[in-house]
C-alpha cells in the first residue's frame, strides 16, 4: 500500500462541478478511497511572495452520489510544495489569467513542487497547434489569418472545417463548403477581419462515426476511446455540442498515433493527455484538463480514475 499522499487540485468552482460526470471529481473520488488526502485550490488563489508559491487549499471528504458530493473543511494558506503533488485541472479559456497561473505554477516547480500537468508543457502546448508537431498524423490542415489564404484552402479543397484556435467544446466551429454563401462572413467573423489566427482542416466525413478522445496518462495510452458522435444535423461530436459518447476499443491506427505520442508528451511533463482522432487523423492534443474518464469507465469498467492515481503514486514515489 503506497504511502498516503496529501494532494491539491486546482479546479473551477467546485459547486458548479457535475459529479456525475467531472473527470476530475472521479481522480478525486479514487484518491480519497485510497486514503489519499485531497485538497481543492481555486486558480484565483494562487500566490507568489519571497520565492514561494502558496494558496487557500481546502480539504475535502469526498461522497459518492451526483449531489452533496463533498463536505470542504476550513480553508488554510499552505505552500505548495507542502504538497505530495498538485493536479492543474482548471478548464479554459486558455486566457491571460490561464497563462499567468502556468507562470505561477512553474515558479512552483522552480521551489520543489511537483505539477501536473506541467505548467511549461501546458503553456507550450497549444491544444489545436500542438498537432503541428506531428503532422504525418493529421489530415490536411492550414493555420493562417489572411482571408485570401483561408479562401485558397476552401477552393482547394472544398469541404473544410474552420475553428479558432483558444475555443473548446465545440465552440465557434464552422463547416464550410466551396459554394456556401456564407464563407466570407465566415472568415470575417472568425479572423476578426484578418486580426486573428484560425486553423482551416480538411472536413472528414468520418466524424460522423464520431470525434474519439483518446486518452494518455503518465505515457500509458487507456485500451478504450470514447466516441463522441454527432446528434442529427450536426458536424461537431463535442459532447458539450450535443454529441452521444460511445466507448469502444481503440483502433490499430488510433492506437498507432497514441502510442507515437505518449513517450514524447509524458517526458514532458504531461501526465493526462486526450488526443482527438477523427477517421484516423489526429486533430487536437488537450492537455489543460482532458475528460472522458466517467463514460470510459461506467460503459467498459476500464477505471481510468484508477489508473491515473496509480501513475500519481508512481510519481510521488
Amino acid at each position: 500500500m503506497p504511502q498516503a499522499l496529501q494532494l491539491a487540485f486546482v479546479l473551477d468552482p467546485l459547486p458548479g462541478l457535475k459529479a456525475y460526470k467531472d473527470s476530475s471529481v472521479a481522480m478525486m473520488r479514487e484518491a480519497a478511497a485510497r486514503g489519499h488526502a485531497v485538497h481543492a485550490i481555486a486558480r484565483e488563489a494562487l500566490t507568489w511572495r519571497d520565492g514561494v508559491v502558496a494558496a487557500r487549499a481546502q480539504p475535502l471528504e469526498l461522497r459518492d452520489g451526483d449531489h452533496d458530493w463533498y463536505t470542504a473543511g476550513a480553508a488554510t494558506v499552505q505552500a505548495l510544495d507542502a504538497f505530495d503533488a498538485v493536479v492543474m485541472r482548471q478548464d479554459p479559456p486558455f486566457d491571460f489569467e490561464y497563462v499567468t497561473a502556468t507562470w505561477l505554477l512553474e515558479r512552483a516547480v522552480a521551489g520543489g513542487a511537483r505539477v501536473f500537468n506541467d505548467p511549461r508543457a501546458i503553456r507550450d502546448h497549444s491544444e489545436k497547434l500542438a498537432i503541428t508537431e506531428f503532422d504525418a498524423f493529421t489530415a490536411t490542415t492550414l493555420v493562417a489569418r489572411d482571408g485570401d489564404d483561408l479562401q485558397a484552402f476552401i477552393d482547394e479543397l472544398g469541404d473544410v472545417v474552420l475553428k479558432p484556435l483558444d475555443g473548446m467544446g465545440g465552440s465557434q466551429i464552422f463547416r464550410v463548403r466551396r459554394d456556401d454563401p456564407n464563407r466570407n462572413v465566415i472568415i470575417e467573423t472568425l479572423t476578426h477581419e484578418g486580426a486573428r489566427t484560425v486553423m482551416a482542416q480538411r472536413y472528414l466525413p468520418a466524424i460522423t462515426d464520431g470525434d474519439k478522445r483518446v486518452l494518455i496518462l503518465g505515457g500509458e495510452v487507456v485500451p478504450y476511446a470514447l466516441a463522441r458522435i454527432p446528434k442529427a444535423g450536426e458536424t461537431r461530436g463535442n459532447l458539450a455540442a450535443g454529441g452521444r459518447g460511445v466507448a469502444m476499443p481503440l483502433t490499430a491506427r488510433e492506437r498507432e498515433i497514441a502510442e507515437a505520442l505518449a513517450p514524447v508528451l509524458w517526458a514532458r511533463g504531461l501526465m493526462v493527455v486526450g488526443l482527438d482522432v477523427i477517421g484516423g487523423h489526429l486533430t487536437e492534443i488537450n492537455v489543460t484538463s482532458p475528460t472522458c474518464f466517467v463514460e470510459i469507465a461506467a460503459q467498459t469498467g476500464f477505471s481510468v480514475a484508477g489508473l491515473f492515481v496509480d501513475k500519481l503514486e508512481q510519481a510521488c514515489a
